[in-house]
């Protein structure tokens, strides 16, 4: 992947941005200081559908697929999504509060939308994630804490970790263990220690 950095607008310049209308202003003066984890697949289980972008934009045919339908009116997006491939869709800017983690608490501070960025993969908890998955998401994190400090290797966490008994994701199919050797050898190879 190139070794792209953020946009003054707070887009990736390695991503295809799709705006999606699901987002709003962070609190004033709060700074960004949590990676949250996440994992997505519409209808369950399948990828490739385009359905996860159609989702995040107000755009899903709900009687596409009965699933569907459990999900109706639901106004939700992220700012970024991986595909199984490694590709990197942006929905909502950096600077601006996506609608991806719901209910949630970090440190006894709730609301972890107010200053998160939301990653999705695309993938379930119990399905392997793909190694150019892997590979994308090392790098858009290290872009990531380059451009928001806050961000350190222990406030990189999953949606289970904010929204514990309510949420699962990434799930025991997550390898984290291979996720932060992979960010750690990245850094190193800046020369970067967090």
């Amino acid at each position: 992947m190139a070794n792209a950095q953020p946009q003054p607008a707070g887009l990736l310049s390695n991503a295809r941005f799709v705006a999606s209308p699901n987002h709003n202003a962070r609190p004033e003066g709060s700074e960004v200081s949590l990676l949250v984890i996440h994992n997505i697949s519409l209808p369950p289980g399948q990828f490739g559908t385009g359905a996860v972008e159609q989702f995040f934009c107000n755009r899903l045919d709900w009687q596409a697929h009965p699933y569907f339908q459990s999900i109706e009116g639901m106004e939700v997006s992220a700012h970024l999504l991986i595909e199984r491939s490694g590709a990197l869709i942006q929905f909502v800017p950096l600077h601006q509060r996506a609608w991806h983690a719901g209910r949630s608490c970090f440190e006894e501070r709730e609301n972890c939308n107010d200053f998160s960025i939301g990653i999705e993969l695309e993938g379930t908890d119990d399905q392997p994630y793909s190694d150019a998955q892997y590979a994308s998401l090392v790098e858009v994190t290290r872009q990531l804490q380059q451009r928001f400090p806050g961000i350190t290797d222990a406030r990189i966490v999953g949606h289970s970790d904010i929204a514990p008994g309510r949420k699962t994701d990434p799930g025991p199919a997550f390898d984290w263990a291979r996720f932060r050797a992979q960010l750690l050898h990245a850094q190193s190879q800046q020369g970067v220690r967090r």
